[in-house]
């Protein structure tokens, strides 16, 4: 897991780090989809102490501009993919009309339990992956990303 510094690009192969975290399958095919999604997009693992304080290693797509709303902007992702303790989290840092696209979709892509910017659920198999589709390719049309 990573260190205590704050949250980062690292050099460590996307598809090792899934091969070693990634015990029923779920990150495997959710990457897929997601890299589909997102033709051309960067794919990075981040590591680090994630801005709510705990470590994460998250995979993220399509390299962005967060605004934050105290202080500068930070270099991010417009999607990110993590394996938490007991779930999987899935983060969309893209919205329009002045709500993130999580908000919308959270609820049809199944079980899931949906914040600001992020979606939680079980495994691949809780979500509907069309959807999924759906919301990415969404997100890769309203955000600015490389």
């Amino acid at each position: 897991m990573a260190d205590s510094t704050p949250m980062h690009r690292t050099s460590t192969p996307v598809e090792e780090f899934i091969a070693a975290n990634d015990p029923d399958g779920s990150l495997a095919t959710l990457d897929g989809v997601i890299t589909a999604a997102l033709p051309g997009a960067t794919r990075v693992l981040w590591q680090g102490v994630f801005w709510g304080g705990t470590e994460q290693s998250i995979i993220g797509y399509g390299a962005t501009v967060q605004p934050r709303p105290r202080g500068r902007s930070v270099e991010w992702f417009l999607v990110g993919l993590a394996r938490q303790q007991n779930y999987l989290s899935l983060y969309v840092n893209a919205a329009e009309d002045g709500a993130y696209l999580s908000k919308a979709y959270g609820k049809r892509l199944g079980r899931t339990k949906v914040g600001s910017a992020s979606i939680s659920f079980a495994s691949a198999a809780a979500l509907d992956l069309e959807v999924l589709d759906e919301l990415v390719r969404h997100a890769g049309r309203v955000a600015e990303w490389t």
